[in-house]
């Protein structure tokens, strides 16, 4: 690409500033009484509500879901959440890029507006992983890997970030006993947000656990424990995006869309040792940043993707937030809480609140608006600019999303 092409793009970029309007979440947790266009229509009517359109100002729905064939036996979800929320006839669009779905489906609901195609659109996902139960769910989790190299060498999501944490410390040093000791650390954390959190599947639970708590759980693929791990959620997020025009005369708080990167990789055996890099996420994050104008110092609370501990640990290393081999013991020495250099997933993040796979990109978004709004009573930070980051597959798909009070 040409440095003048390159100029262009960055020109068009500048075109329309996006905004999020009202955001909506239901409670997570399990809700088999519930389809996936009903457990949908809570988070969109939450949204809306808050969001001072009608309904025949929304010009578009965008999507996530990831396995809804598998656990609902229903795709092409994008007219049925549509007739169900009374909006039929308007274009719906589903999206599939496993646990970043609806943050792939926000990306291009973003880039829509900021091109002037829409003015305002509708954009969330939804999953019903809990009521498929776990024999289902792990086989459907398992669809994010590589079918034929990895799959049929038994290799599940918990295989993946195991190999990760032993290689994390393998290649810096750092003994098994010890790293275990720090991961621990992430979900003392990210219980302790979520147990204070009303929408978190483990709302009220696992408040107060200790170092010991987390490294004698149940062993689920060692050195993982239960409890260094997310669990399986149903749930849906929904997001109104709209131009700061269209915004301008209905809201009051209008929450900027600064930065929106996106990458990927392909399977384990090409990326190697590299994947506690996660270098997908490095290029995703970098991309986010320079187009929001901002650097990890000014980035004031991140909700990062932790579907197993140390999956917290290697993806603010990538992020920029520690040099590599360094969030470990950071994390171990509080610097990723709420009073830390960069709090960390103060919302209870996949560990505390819960994973609906394809919810969880808009669900992030949800928390890092209700951030900046200062309307999450339960914690208190002041934010002026978050950053959300959402990992697909084993590192498959990366979208980091920066979040702001301030337009560029």
């Amino acid at each position: 690409m040409t440095n003048e092409n390159f100029y262009l793009i960055e020109v068009r970029f500048q075109c329309m500033d996006v905004v999020v309007m009202g955001v909506g979440q239901t409670k997570f947790g399990s809700h088999p009484d519930k389809s996936l266009p009903e457990l949908f229509a809570q988070a969109f009517f939450e949204a809306f509500d808050s969001s001072n359109v009608e309904l025949n100002e929304i010009e578009a729905i965008y999507i996530g879901n990831f396995v809804g064939e598998i656990t609902d036996g229903s795709a092409n979800l994008g007219g049925f959440i549509a007739d169900e929320i009374g909006m039929s006839g308007v274009q719906a669009m589903r999206y599939e890029s496993a646990c970043c779905s609806s943050a792939v489906a926000f990306k291009e609901a973003y880039l829509a507006i900021k091109h002037g195609i829409y003015d305002c659109v509708l954009v969330g996902g939804v999953e019903k992983l809990k009521s498929a139960g776990t024999g289902i769910g792990t086989r459907a989790l398992a669809t994010a890997l590589d079918g034929v190299y990895e799959v049929n060498t038994g290799l599940t999501f918990p295989g993946v970030f195991a190999l990760v944490a032993r290689l994390y410390s393998e290649t810096y040093g750092i003994s098994l006993e010890r790293l275990r000791e720090c991961m621990a650390y992430v979900s003392i954390k990210n219980h302790k947000f979520g147990a204070k959190n009303p929408k978190a599947q483990f709302y009220k639970k696992l408040e107060n656990l200790k170092v010991e708590d987390v490294l004698n759980s149940k062993m689920i693929c060692s050195p993982l424990t239960l409890l260094d791990c997310c669990p399986m959620t149903d749930g849906a997020s929904a997001l109104i995006l709209a131009s700061e025009e269209f915004a301008r005369e209905r809201i009051d708080e209008p929450v900027y869309v600064r930065g929106v990167g996106q990458s990927s990789a392909g399977s384990l055996f090409r990326q190697k040792s590299a994947i506690i890099k996660a270098l997908p996420r490095k290029k995703s994050s970098e991309i986010a940043y320079k187009m929001a104008g901002l650097s990890p110092r000014d980035i004031d609370v991140a909700l990062v993707h932790d579907c197993f501990t140390i999956a917290e640990i290697i993806a603010l290393e990538a992020m920029g937030f520690f040099k590599y081999g360094e969030c470990a013991m950071a994390t171990a020495e509080g610097l990723t809480d709420i009073d830390g250099e960069i709090p960390v997933n103060v919302d209870g993040g996949l560990i505390g609140k819960g994973h609906p796979v394809g919810a969880t990109g808009t669900a992030q978004i949800y928390s890092a608006v209700k951030l900046l709004r200062n309307e999450l009573d339960f914690v208190k930070v002041n934010a002026e600019n978050v950053m959300t980051d959402t990992l697909g597959g084993d590192f498959g798909t990366l979208v980091n999303v920066i979040l702001s009070i301030h337009k560029r």
